[in-house]
C-alpha cells in the first residue's frame, strides 16, 4: 500500500502552519479528516511522523526526511497537471515566477507589457525574494521558475542566459574618483565602502568584480563588517548621494532611472570580472521547462 498524494499533502500543511486546526482550514476538510489522514499515513510508512507532545506539531527526525520527499512527489505531481494542461498553450493558466530585488523592478516592467501581448491566457503570479528562498521555493515546488543572477550554486537546477549586467563603481558626484574616467578596486578599497546587507546576492557579487572575495582579501570583508549596509537599491543609492560612502552598482539600475538627481556618478570598473550573469532558473527535470525557456527568451528580447 502506497501513500495518497492528499496524505503527502496534510503533512505539507500541518508542518506549513504548525496546527491541525489551521491546516485542516487550508485543505479544506475537517480536523478529524485531516488528523485520520495523517495517522494512516503513518501507519503506511509504519513511523511516527508528527511528536504531538504538549499540543505542539514537531517533525520527528524521520517525519522531516518524509517532508522533503513528500514537497519533491507534490511539485513533481503539480508539474503533470500543469504541462498536461498547457501542452499545446505554453504560457497559459498559472506561471508562478520568483524573481530577485536587484533585478524585478529595472528587467519586469516593460517585460510583462510583451508578455501578456504574446500570452493573453497566461496568469503570471510574482514573488519578489532574495535568491536563496527563491531557490528553496522552486525546490519545493512554489515556484515554477525564478530570475536570479550568477554566479550561484545551482545543484539540482537547470537554468537559461538572458544577458550580462555589468558591476559600476558608485561615488557621490563631487568625489574625486568620480573625475576619472574608469575606477580601480584598488581605489575604492581606501574608501568607506557601502553595499547591500548580507543575503542579497549583489553584495558577493560586487565583491566578485573587484576580486575581494579571493584567498587573501579577508581584509575588506572585515572593513566592511563594521561600516554602513543598505537593505535595498534605493537607499544604498541615497546614502551614497548623502556622502556617506562610495558603492557598486548593477548597470541595469544605473540605467533605470535610479540616479535621476545626479548626486551619484556611476564609473566602469577596471577588470574583466565586473559583471553578473541573469538567468531563468527551474528545477531540472521540471515540466515546465520548455515555458521558462520560453519567458527567457521573451525577458531576453
Amino acid at each position: 500500500m502506497l501513500p495518497t498524494l492528499r496524505q503527502l499533502q496534510y503533512l505539507k500543511l500541518l508542518n506549513e502552519h504548525k496546527s491541525f486546526v489551521a491546516a485542516a482550514e487550508a485543505a479544506f476538510v475537517s480536523q478529524p479528516a485531516l488528523s485520520s489522514g495523517i495517522s494512516e499515513l503513518e501507519k503506511v510508512l509504519g513511523v511516527r511522523l508528527i511528536d504531538r507532545a504538549r499540543g505542539q506539531v514537531i517533525l520527528t527526525a524521520i517525519g522531516e526526511e518524509t517532508l522533503k520527499r513528500a514537497e519533491d512527489i507534490l511539485a513533481r505531481a503539480e508539474d503533470l497537471v500543469e504541462a498536461a494542461q498547457g501542452a499545446t498553450r505554453p504560457l497559459s493558466g498559472r506561471f508562478r515566477l520568483g524573481v530577485i530585488p536587484t533585478v524585478a523592478p529595472f528587467l519586469l516592467p516593460k517585460a510583462l507589457l510583451k508578455l501578456r501581448e504574446a500570452f493573453p491566457q497566461l496568469r503570471l503570479f510574482l514573488r519578489e525574494d532574495q535568491t536563496a528562498r527563491l531557490i528553496a521555493s522552486l525546490k519545493s515546488g512554489a515556484l515554477d521558475a525564478a530570475v536570479i543572477a550568477l554566479p550561484y550554486d545551482l545543484t539540482g537546477l537547470d537554468h537559461v542566459f538572458i544577458c550580462k549586467d555589468e558591476i559600476l563603481a558608485a561615488t557621490p558626484a563631487g568625489h574625486p574618483l568620480a573625475q576619472q574616467a574608469t575606477i580601480t578596486p584598488e581605489a575604492l578599497k581606501s574608501e568607506e565602502l557601502i553595499l547591500l546587507e548580507d543575503g542579497h546576492c549583489l553584495r558577493e557579487h560586487a565583491l566578485a568584480a573587484c576580486q575581494w572575495n579571493a584567498p587573501g582579501a579577508s581584509d575588506v570583508n572585515q572593513s566592511l563588517s563594521g561600516g554602513f549596509a543598505a537593505t535595498s537599491l534605493n537607499t544604498l543609492v541615497q546614502m551614497v548621494g548623502s556622502g556617506l560612502g562610495v558603492s557598486l552598482l548593477p548597470a541595469m539600475a544605473a540605467q533605470s532611472g535610479l540616479l535621476s538627481d545626479n548626486t551619484v556618478i556611476v564609473r566602469p570598473l577596471t577588470g574583466d570580472q565586473a559583471y553578473r550573469d541573469i538567468v531563468v532558473i527551474w528545477r531540472a527535470g521540471s515540466s515546465r521547462a520548455p515555458e521558462a525557456k520560453l519567458l527567457a527568451e521573451t525577458l531576453k528580447a
